[in-house]
């Protein structure tokens, strides 16, 4: 079937059933029982979702809301995908759950699939429940094969919440973890808007290899395991690397026999409009960490996946990790089912298609909001910098210690909530990233709330 037929199918909303006191209870237990992430938990106020359909979700007043965030930049296939709902109701019917010892069907099939569809000769998966694990298990392997004990990292990063991930992870939400694990070292990021080497030509942190280089002479190239990072920055703003910036960083790497672990547990599984962001630039990563996209999220799932020469290595060794969920079938059967629909149905074509789209659409209100000091993306994967001058590049959102949105974005929000758009932010940077399947009728509903809600962040420019 092709992407217009199940976009077709999705758009024809479900029928929404009003009920504003199961809501307004629901909301209250909430408040009272559940401790929120990332979250002032007095400051909260949730909304109660009723129920869900393609790029829409919708609370018990029947209020409807277009999800430009797929939630957390992992519902790719968007909401109750009937091809995705079907799966997980005929492996419950199956098997619900059977331990990591034992072979499974759903898990046999799709590390078998991530192995056609991931690039080069990754060719071996181990599953977790998520991007956080698939990290923590990807520089333990990358340790455990070099012998050495270092991990690079960047400052613009995020990584995950579990001990190992939150140091990965370099904006300040590792700050209330630290002391975190030792032996990660930090490199800045090829961040050309705010270039932290001044972007001087050439430029030794935009090019990837000068500045890594200097590193390895401080730290020692001999102690370093691997070099992680997200192939293109997702929380953190959104950032596309320069042309060149990832393949001379795995050239360094094979000269230092140090592994490259790419996180795509954001931009993965077309999100940039190919496969695999690294797909972008033709390089393939000793290991490769995926989560979100793998399935949409249906059931929590993600996956460490090896190069064949790690593979062969570890083969005749004990692997000294396990998890009590790994390849759970319900979640692997979702997983085969996305890999499929992402073929049959063309999805990474869309994503790739719709990019001119966005581009478009967001210089656009480049054009009408001077608060708008860059757009950047790639495929279904952008972010708007909101500043308070186009000369100074000053933030829209002064920096802060808990990384809570200040005043501007969170006004500017809310004003797109209430006019029933769902945004993700991250300090001064709006992430446009709905489902891959979204129409261009859609991206233009989106955008004409955005331009609106935008008229706030303008109250803030200077110049």
């Amino acid at each position: 079937m092709s992407v217009a037929g199940v976009r077709g199918k999705l758009s024809s909303m479900a029928t929404i059933e009003t009920n504003p006191q199961l809501g307004q209870q629901i909301v209250e237990d909430a408040k009272r029982y559940v401790l929120h992430s990332w979250s002032v938990q007095n400051a909260l106020n949730p909304i109660p979702v009723a129920g869900a359909e393609g790029r829409y979700f919708w609370d018990y007043d029947g209020k409807r809301y277009l999800d430009f965030a797929s939630q957390l930049v992992n519902l790719s296939l968007g909401h109750q995908h009937p091809r995705l709902v079907a799966a997980i109701k005929e492996q419950a019917d199956k098997l619900c759950t059977i331990g990591p010892p034992m072979a499974t069907e759903p898990r046999s099939t799709l590390a078998r699939l991530l192995a056609e569809v991931t690039p080069g000769d990754l060719s071996m998966a181990f599953f977790t429940n998520g991007g956080a694990e698939a990290n923590e298990n990807a520089i333990k392997l990358a340790r455990w094969y070099t012998g050495r004990h270092k991990i690079v990292a960047r400052y613009r990063s995020y990584h995950g919440a579990t001990a190992g991930g939150i140091t990965l992870t370099g904006d300040p939400r590792r700050w209330a973890a630290e002391p975190g694990i030792p032996g990660v070292v930090r490199m800045f990021d090829p961040y050309t808007y705010r270039c932290p080497a001044g972007h001087p030509d050439p430029c030794p942190v935009c090019t990837g290899a000068p500045h890594l280089e200097e590193i390895l002479q401080y730290e020692g190239a001999h102690t370093v395991a691997a070099v992680i990072l997200e192939t293109v920055t997702g929380t953190n703003g959104i950032i596309v690397p320069p042309d060149g910036y990832l393949q001379s960083i795995r050239e360094t790497c094979d000269r230092h026999g140090i592994l490259l672990i790419a996180d795509e547990v954001m931009a993965g599984f077309g999100r940039t409009g190919k496969w695999f962001a690294v797909d972008n630039w033709n390089v393939v990563p000793d290991i490769i960490t995926l989560a979100k996209g793998i399935n949409s999220g249906y059931v929590p799932l993600g996956a460490m996946v090896i190069r064949e020469p790690i593979a062969e290595w570890v083969r005749d060794k004990f692997f000294a990790g396990g998890l009590t969920y790994s390849g759970h079938p319900l979640a692997c059967a979702v997983g085969v089912a996305s890999i499929e629909t992402f073929r049959e149905e063309g999805i990474v074509e869309h994503a790739a298609e719709m990019a001119g789209s966005f581009r478009t659409a967001l210089h656009g209100l480049a054009e009408k909001h001077p608060s708008i000091g860059e757009v950047r993306g790639l495929g279904c994967f952008w972010g708007l910098e909101l500043v308070t001058s186009r000369k100074t590049r000053e933030p829209l959102v002064p920096f802060n210690a808990g990384g809570e949105a200040a005043a501007p974005v969170a006004r500017l929000s809310k004003a797109a909530l209430e006019r029933g758009l769902y945004l993700m932010t991250h300090w001064n940077v709006i992430m446009i990233c709905p489902p891959l399947t979204i129409t261009l009728e859609e991206l233009d509903e989106g955008i004409a709330i955005l331009d609106d809600a935008l008229s706030i962040a303008d109250e803030y420019y200077e110049d």
